[in-house]
């Protein structure tokens, strides 16, 4: 492996891992907090869209380390397994983060003016549509987060742990 993929002569990919096991969960728990919980919503303001941020860079970041590590390892069917949920969690990331955004500036700016504006019932059913989202993203990224740890998991431990 070359300088790139590793730290202090360790592979950077499990050092990333830590931070992107770490972050996703308190990523949805404050995207889930922000949306059914509007005192929550008003002291995370700015930070769940900027963590959200942080995470879809730390993801590929995440992969590319991967793949450093992977040319080492060689192509084992576990590794091939867990590049494969890793490379899934791409995505979400990203609709992670454009969520919180969408959230974020749905909730500071848009239901206000829709109420003022009379409009009580678009605010509702934005705000459901949001909720709707926000679940589903949520879902998505710890479904994905868990199937990519556990094969990671077993390809490193595997032969190791029965």
């Amino acid at each position: 492996m070359d300088d790139t993929g590793t730290f202090f002569g360790l592979p950077l990919h499990p050092l990333l891992v830590h931070a992107v096991v770490v972050l996703v969960p308190l990523v949805v728990l404050a995207l889930l907090f922000a949306q059914f919980w509007p005192a929550a919503r008003h002291r995370l303001g700015l930070v769940t869209p900027l963590a959200a941020l942080a995470v879809a860079v730390l993801v590929p970041v995440t992969i590319t380390a991967g793949q450093a590590l992977a040319s080492v390892v060689g192509p084992l069917p576990s590794v091939l397994e867990h590049e494969r949920y890793g490379r899934m969690l791409l995505p979400w990331s990203v609709g992670l983060f454009l969520v919180a955004t969408a959230q974020w500036g749905w909730f500071r700016w848009e239901v206000a003016a829709l109420r003022q504006a009379g409009r009580q019932r678009a605010a509702m059913i934005g705000s459901l549509l949001l909720g709707v989202a926000v679940i589903a993203v949520a879902a998505g990224n710890v479904t994905v987060l868990v199937l990519t740890g556990h094969s990671g998991s077993r390809s490193v431990w595997g032969s190791v742990m029965p």
